[in-house]
């Protein structure tokens, strides 16, 4: 009779005897004692028996043959008892354990070849073409409960596994890639570059791996950070040619979409695109001159480090490698400039007051972005590398643990420090992965759950042995390593900064101990060298500094000061006109969004100056684009009168209904401008079907939305439709080719950016509906299929470009059919009223300011219904104190209701614009931050009249949303 181990320790004892027992009376005595054994000795008994028991009772014949093989039942606990999404998914899929001891690899690493070539042959079966995202996921995890038991019974080292999730994600990244390309291939032929001289050439594609994956550091659970370059423009040659960018882009969104899609067996990854050249504004994929550009011209000095781990991880090596080879000089800095020291521990900064706001509200200790964490130590790792990377070659590109090696080969860390440091990121990255094999999630927090850090500390790497096996050790050790980074990191940062780099003494003052997270969140940062170098150079400039009392606008504005101290005339232009310099200053301080746009084109101080000596101007766009016929310099146009508008805004306190009017007027003269340069493309490469065609102005495009009534802002979209003439009918594909390249030149990125985002869903029929569609087909649709809520979308409605006198002509016809259909009956009252909850249930939360109970929705729809009611008189262009006035007029609101609504609505603009010019794009709630809610109301109260802001912007807009509701309620009974 075998010896029994040791009864291991449950929670709960009796459930547990219970389960043990059932094991017992069906598996042979000494399977059973090594099961004893197995469970006692792993950091989670409970888990551990749980899973046992389901899998024995979903999976019986496969624990039959388990356990007769010690080597799987130890590999079977383990898992068991460390990551419940692995355990699940073994419950479905037992022979992914089964084969695991017969592999002979758990003790190598297996490389990026070899996954390669095991995923096709496993995609093979499926025959070619795209990889279907569950089976990408279902490789990822097979793959990953290998690397897991390696991990757990310690075959590989934290390196190793780091390496091995690497190349799991490369060789997932490369055959998807592969397989996308041939098939976009066989449709469009392969994409060409023309080169100067001799034929044209197969564009290559990289894909270029940042961060963890960048540096072969990938977590269990980690975002993977990707760019997409290609070799060059050109097109393909094939029965469909479209251009190389056009390929790209469709290869490089395909690919997203399959890793991102979730299935059965989870994502394969979460794929952020956020840090390629201009972020989420950016192409999804770009040609190497046009990265390289960027990054010589535009990038901002954070995106300059990020590139430190970048690399190619799949794709064709030559255009990455062409980009990357380009970029390096930008990165590593000749001399050594403590800039680059600073810029880096601001960012640290920022990062350590997030997270300690975070744990204020009740979140655990974040171990990646704590003081001392594993941010910590690769933000000091990258800084070292940047200030000496331009004269030590050594220690350039490579993940965080070799360069730390690399920085202590030559010297410029201790043999002591690199020993601290690199025994605190492997415990902190142990920490980490342990977190994150649980549920196959993103998490670096903390259990604050004593139990729980309990069972985190008993899964550590050693656990017996290491002392590390409770609670208090677990929290200990991690505290001794938190503040010897933190320790290395003050210490090695402060011997990199110059001798005459130090506090103005006038700027040494410490927040008291009163100051709470608002005040200290914005509090105003030290007066630098440079502001006080402009008591020299520009000192009127420096006393209107000194009054302005920056704060969250301050970091910012000393960027620009740099670019304005090597333009004498602009400093002068500063120095000499305090109301110049004040309105740049109000502009930093109330707009990040306009704050960047200044620091990256100091030359719109010009267009600033022009305001400060012009009177406010209503240009006339039209006219002002009409001799625009280049894309590139349309959006140079637009970026320039948008700052005029949104400056005057700020800074002369222009009514929000006039500033919306004019971003309209200029939105308008964009896309007549697009409208021309439309038709004169297709002109030279598409020929009519009739050869006496002549395409002018047929088309028709049809703002809706917020462009429809001339209440277009800042990061708006532009809803728009194409009507064509049923006389133009037999145009319609060359015209669908006009539209087409309309929206191309207004939503293309360029290095000036994209004029503003096109959304064509309201045509008839939505996505499913041809983008151009006739006169007849419209009045069809809105007399016998559109919904009640379509029809009220149309009272937004104008004719924006194309034959305008046609155009309005139709609308007007359109809206009696609506009138008729909708109007005169009122049977449209209960379809709204149900549209309305539908749109505030779903948005509702993520909305409020819009979507939510009493929020703008609720005057939209109300005055649209009400504007149905009398749809049988057209208006060309009515905005919301129109549209008030005009159902006023018509005997549909009393005296008191009209004041309430024209408050409300110019309450909700104001506080829509505020929230727009404050960061750039449209925010559905109000900041969290009290210093933010704050400078909020100040920008509000621009716009408001003094009684909707004298009391706390958060409490006006509480009132006016419980009125705006039981108006609301109260129209729809």
């Amino acid at each position: 009779m075998p010896e029994l181990a040791p009864q291991p320790v449950f929670r709960n004892q009796e459930r547990a005897a219970q389960g043990l027992a059932e094991l017992a009376a069906r598996i042979p005595p000494v399977a059973m004692a090594r099961i004893s054994l197995l469970v006692g000795s792993c950091a989670d008994p409970d888990g551990a028996l749980h899973y046992l028991l389901r899998f024995h009772e979903a999976q019986a014949p496969a624990f039959q043959r388990l356990v007769v093989s010690p080597a799987a039942m130890q590999y079977l606990v383990a898992v068991f008892a460390s990551s419940r999404f692995l355990s699940e998914a073994l419950l479905r899929h037992p022979d992914w354990i089964e084969l695991l001891p017969g592999r002979g690899d758990l003790h190598r690493v297996i490389s990026r070849e070899e996954l390669v070539t095991d995923l096709e042959a496993q995609l093979d079966s499926a025959g070619p073409g795209a990889p279907a995202p569950l089976k990408l996921a279902e490789f990822r995890r097979r793959q990953m409960l290998r690397i897991l038991v390696r991990d757990l019974l310690g075959f590989g080292a934290l390196a190793e596994v780091t390496e091995e999730l690497s190349n799991l994600a490369d060789a997932i990244l490369e055959v998807t890639c592969r397989r996308l390309r041939a098939e976009l291939e066989g449709r469009y032929g392969r994409p060409l570059s023309q080169p100067a001289e001799g034929e044209p050439r197969e564009c290559g594609f990289s894909i270029i791996a940042l961060g963890k994956l960048g540096g072969r550091e990938l977590n269990y659970s980690s975002d993977i950070d990707l760019m997409f370059v290609y070799s060059a423009n050109g097109e393909t040659a094939g029965p469909e040619p479209i251009s190389n960018r056009e390929f790209f882009g469709k290869l490089a969104n395909h690919l997203t979409d399959i890793l991102s899609t979730y299935t059965s067996e989870g994502r394969c990854y979460r794929v952020d695109l956020r840090l390629r050249p201009e972020g989420r504004l950016g192409e999804v994929a770009l040609s190497v001159d046009a990265a390289r550009a960027y990054y010589e011209q535009r990038a901002r000095d954070w995106e300059l480090q990020m590139l430190i781990k970048a690399r190619v991880a799949a794709g064709d090596r030559a255009p990455g490698l062409e980009l990357l080879d380009a970029v390096e000089p930008l990165i590593y800095r000749s001399t050594l400039d403590f800039s680059a020291v600073e810029s880096v521990s601001e960012t640290r900064e920022r990062i350590h007051e997030k997270a300690g706001r975070r744990r204020m509200r009740g979140g655990g200790l974040n171990v990646k972005l704590a003081r001392g964490g594993i941010r910590d130590i690769e933000f000091l790792v990258q800084c070292l590398q940047r200030l000496h990377g331009g004269r030590e070659t050594w220690v350039r590109r490579a993940g965080t643990r070799l360069a730390l090696r690399r920085l202590r080969d030559k010297e410029l860390l201790s043999d002591t420090e690199y020993s601290r440091l690199a025994s605190a990121y492997e415990f902190l990255r142990h920490l980490e992965h342990r977190l994150q094999m649980v549920d196959d999630r993103q998490t670096h927090e903390l259990p604050a759950d004593p139990e729980e850090l309990a069972w985190l500390a008993r899964r550590m790497p050693g656990w017996q042995a290491s002392g590390v096996s409770s609670a208090e050790s677990l929290l200990r050790a991690l505290n001794l390593h938190l503040e010897e980074v933190q320790e290395i990191y003050e210490r090695v940062i402060h011997s990199q900064q110059p001798i005459y780099y130090g506090p103005h003494p006038e700027s040494a003052i410490a927040p008291g101990p009163a100051a709470g997270e608002a005040e200290l969140e914005f509090l105003a940062p030290a007066v630098s060298n440079l502001v006080r170098f402009l008591d020299e150079r520009a000192p009127r400039l420096a006393a209107t500094i000194a009054r302005s009392r920056l704060r969250q606008g301050a970091r910012p504005f000393e960027h620009f000061l740099e670019h304005v101290l090597d333009r004498q005339q602009w400093l002068e232009w500063l120095d000499t006109d305090a109301v110049l310099a004040g309105y740049v200053i109000d502009l930093f301080e109330h707009s990040s969004h306009f704050a960047e746009q200044l620091v990256r084109k100091p030359e719109l101080i010009e267009e600033l100056r022009r305001m400060r000596e012009e009177p406010p101007r209503a240009p006339d766009y039209a006219q002002t684009v009409a001799a625009v016929d280049d894309a590139a310099m349309l959006r140079r146009l637009f970026a320039r009168e948008m700052l005029r508008i949104q400056a005057e805004s700020i800074c002369l306190r222009t009514p929000i209904f006039e500033t919306l009017k004019r971003t309209s007027a200029l939105a308008d003269a964009a896309i007549a401008a697009c409208y021309r340069m439309g038709v004169e493309d297709v002109r030279r490469t598409w020929r009519p079907a009739r050869t006496d065609y002549e395409p002018r102005d047929q088309l028709v495009v049809v703002a809706l939305g917020r462009l429809g009534m001339t209440e277009f802002d800042l990061a708006s979209d532009a809803d728009l439709v194409f009507v064509l003439p049923d006389a133009d009918a037999a145009e319609i594909t060359l015209w669908t080719r006009v539209a087409e390249r309309m929206i191309q030149l207004i939503t293309a990125y360029t290095g000036d950016g994209v004029l503003f985002a096109v959304d064509t869903r309201l045509r008839p029929n939505g996505r499913e509906g041809m983008l151009v569609q006739t006169e007849q087909a419209f009045k069809d649709y809105f007399a016998q299929r559109a919904e009640a809520w379509e029809g009220i979308t149309y009272m937004k409605s104008r004719a924006v470009a194309g034959n305008l006198k046609w155009g309005t002509e139709f609308l007007s016809e359109l809206q009696r059919v609506d009138w008729r259909r909708w109007g005169q009956s009122g049977r449209s009252k209960r379809k709204l009223w149900d549209m309305r909850m539908r749109l505030e249930k779903e948005q509702g939360a993520s909305n409020p300011l819009k979507a939510g109970r009493g929020g703008y929705y609720d005057i939209d729809f109300a005055l649209m219904y009400l504007r149905l009611k009398a749809a049988g008189f057209f208006f060309p262009v009515l905005n919301t104190p129109e549209r008030i006035d005009v159902v006023e007029k018509m005997g549909h609101l009393d005296r008191e209701d009209v004041a309430f609504l024209l408050d409300a609505a110019t309450f909700y603009r104001a506080l829509d614009h505020g929230l727009r010019v404050f960061s750039g794009h449209a925010e559905g709630n109000l900041p969290k931050s009290r210093v933010q809610l704050e400078a909020l109301h100040r920008l509000v109260s621009r716009w408001t009249p003094e009684h909707l802001h004298d009391q706390p912007l958060d409490v006006e807009l509480a009132q006016i949303q419980a009125r705006t509701r039981e108006f609301f309620e109260r129209l729809f009974g």
